[in-house]
């Protein structure tokens, strides 16, 4: 059954799944003084320092979090906080943003009187550099622009981005979710790098935010005073295990494998529009995330496209898992000037690791009885 959906979660590396159950067998509070304790917090430092080193961070720069979501609301409403404090009330983000910014940008603007500014994307959902600069002033305390759009694909032009915040003194933050384990991603030059498990063949409900020694957000949290008293709360150390485990695995091959996913992507690219000629390629044709393949087919609804692909084994997303089953067009495709009714008709195909030949070929022989079923129904 050809698994097209890693962009959601991927599943998880063999040997993350053994450190994690190693661990899972063992008793101990990482925070607690006992002998058992101490051998959980030696297991949580250790994966500290391959995770730091893995993305260019020093390990007290590594914050632990329950995931993604997690670290996002973190890095937004702790740095706009510490920003406000010295006079900067105004966060910049970008419009294309996942919904763990865009909400919590939207929440600061609604209960703490944030000003907010978003900034615009062009057609291939890129942010340009430009239109920060314009955006930015004396008031601005935070920018937060995604390493690789989540949906299209899209790399957006991090450093360059970063570069001009810290020249106007904003923080800036970057959700790294989808590049983090497939592209050279770290913390070097900017303030807060946002990294999730699960989406490069860790446990779920583990991640971390790379924090920048001297950043100091309002925590969120508050508790226990764990990590750099910035996120309260138990580590989960047999998550924490199998999260570094995968970092590892996945940075010991992600040259290679990025090779390999984007020579597969532009298969499934040319497959696709074999298969259905007038459908589109969302986001940038090259400067895109190796496994991402976002594409609109005119006529049909997405909804639709996604549970006749599943009913022949093939499981895609219509853009993110996060907001699955909400029936509205992506904020992504409409701030990239799609019309609604192409917006709604979209698939995003993601690869990963486990992902072959076999399965691209599996999608262009279902696609185009799928796209003529999905075709007549809309027109009923």
């Amino acid at each position: 059954m050809p698994y097209l959906d890693h962009a959601a979660t991927t599943p998880m590396l063999p040997e993350a799944i053994e450190s994690m159950t190693e661990q899972l067998g063992r008793v101990g509070n990482p925070s607690s003084l006992h002998a058992c304790g101490r051998t959980a917090r030696r297991v949580v430092e250790e994966s500290r320092e391959i995770i730091a080193e893995a993305f260019s961070a020093r390990p007290s720069e590594v914050i632990f979090t329950s995931g993604g979501t997690e670290a996002d609301n973190l890095a937004v409403k702790g740095l706009y906080w510490a920003g406000r404090a010295r006079g900067r009330g105004r966060v910049i983000a970008g419009a294309a943003e996942h919904h763990a910014v865009l909400d919590a940008v939207n929440w600061l603007a609604v209960h703490e009187g944030a000003d907010v500014h978003y900034l615009p994307v062009d057609e291939l959902g890129r942010y340009r550099a430009e239109e920060l600069e314009r955006a930015l002033g004396d008031e601005t305390a935070l920018v937060t622009a995604m390493w690789a759009n989540n949906e299209v694909g899209t790399l957006q032009p991090v450093p360059e981005l970063a570069a001009l915040a810290h020249a106007a003194g904003a923080h800036f933050h970057s959700d790294a979710v989808q590049a983090a384990g497939i592209l050279p991603v770290g913390l070097d030059g900017l303030d807060a790098v946002t990294i999730s498990a699960h989406k490069l063949g860790g446990p779920l409900g583990v991640g971390a935010l790379l924090l920048a020694k001297g950043v100091d957000p309002v925590p969120v949290l508050h508790g226990g005073g764990q990590e750099r008293d910035v996120r309260s709360g138990t580590l989960d150390t047999p998550a924490i295990a199998g999260f570094a485990r995968a970092v590892q695995v996945s940075l010991a091959h992600r040259d290679a494998e990025a090779r390999r996913l984007t020579a597969l992507r532009d298969l499934l690219v040319r497959e696709v529009l074999a298969a259905v000629p007038d459908a589109h390629l969302n986001g940038d044709p090259t400067g895109r995330l190796p496994g991402n393949a976002h594409f609109t087919f005119p006529g049909c609804e997405g909804d639709a496209l996604l549970m006749l692909l599943d009913a022949r084994g093939i499981s895609c997303s219509t853009g993110s898992a996060c907001s699955a089953g909400v029936a509205q067009p992506s904020h992504v495709l409409l701030a990239m000037g799609v019309p609604q009714d192409l917006a709604r008709g979209s698939l995003r195909f993601s690869l990963g690791h486990t992902s072959t030949e076999a399965d691209v070929r599996a999608l262009a022989e279902a696609l185009p009885p799928v796209v003529e079923r999905a075709r007549r129904a809309g027109l009923t």
